[in-house]
């Protein structure tokens, strides 16, 4: 089927990169959430961004205004209804996805393809849920959305293969990557990357060497862009505990343990950037390492 039209249920920091790109690919949107304020923050987050790409000349003034006139926001799943695709992008929450899934579908059309940007969960165990396995599956984007291009598709066991193919043909037109992964516990990026950030964690918990040591030993001796802890605060210190919750369920096995230390941060409510406060404090402009 052809792909015209996209929902994207979510407007926090993942909903509001996905509907950027898809609108400047020529898609019309939907963007949805429960929540009037964040519907309109995403919308703004979205005009500041695409200004950026045109001041830094990527794109044109004329491709910033039809992008924007490609997207409509809504706080109800049933504008939904009529969509090609609908992307999943709310709290990496299983219960709460199922939920939204148990609402959704009894909306849509047979034919809408169905997809989640969950960074872990099973992508079997989510198409179970719904009334579509055959045409369920994952579409997991890097943050921030516009500027990474890789897209990890995860097909479920019941994913058929025209589902597979118009998925992968939507990620190349956005002009993007795709690389593709069984359904295994957080795929393949966060497979590698999260165990990487929970061993740096550890690192601190133990003393070996202070936030900004660790950091710059990272940056600097593996030739990492960003180090590990402050890649945490940018993910999101709940989010990291989460995917590293599902990797120790699912897989079983004690070095996906989470560290204690990134337990204790998240009932804080350090999450990281979005809160103020993680590994570093951000409330004061230049961020200071917590430990």
């Amino acid at each position: 089927m052809a792909i015209r039209t996209v929902g994207v249920i979510g407007a926090g920091q993942m909903g509001n990169g996905i509907t950027h790109v898809f609108a400047l690919a020529g898609y019309d949107i939907w963007l949805n959430d429960l929540s009037a304020d964040r519907l309109s923050e995403a919308l703004d987050l979205i005009g500041q961004n695409l200004e950026r790409q045109v001041r830094r000349e990527i794109i044109s003034s004329e491709d910033r205004d039809a992008a924007m006139a490609r997207i409509r926001t809504s706080d109800k799943l049933e504008t939904l209804a009529e969509v090609d695709l609908v992307i999943e992008s709310a709290v990496e929450n299983e219960e709460i996805k199922k939920k939204i899934f148990a609402d959704l579908c009894p909306l849509l059309r047979p034919e809408t393809i169905l997809t989640t940007n969950t960074s872990s969960i099973s992508i079997t165990r989510l198409a179970s849920s719904t009334d579509r396995p055959e045409r369920f599956m994952g579409l997991h984007f890097m943050n921030p959305v516009p500027l990474m291009q890789l897209v990890e598709l995860i097909r479920g066991i019941a994913t058929d293969e025209p589902t597979f193919s118009a998925l992968r043909e939507v990620v190349d037109r956005l002009g993007k990557t795709s690389a593709t992964s069984e359904d295994f516990p957080a795929f393949i990026v966060n497979r590698i990357l999260l165990p990487m950030i929970n061993e740096a964690v550890y690192t601190l918990y133990e003393g070996v060497g202070t936030v900004e040591a660790i950091d710059t030993a990272m940056r600097l001796g593996a030739n990492h862009p960003m180090g590990p802890l402050q890649l945490a605060d940018f993910i999101g210190l709940d989010t990291c505990l989460a995917i590293m919750n599902v990797l120790h369920e699912g897989l079983a096995d004690t070095k996906y343990r989470p560290c204690p230390l990134m337990v204790k941060y998240v009932e804080a409510g350090w999450l990281g950037r979005k809160t103020g406060r993680g590994f570093y404090d951000y409330r004061n402009g230049d961020p200071v390492p917590t430990r």
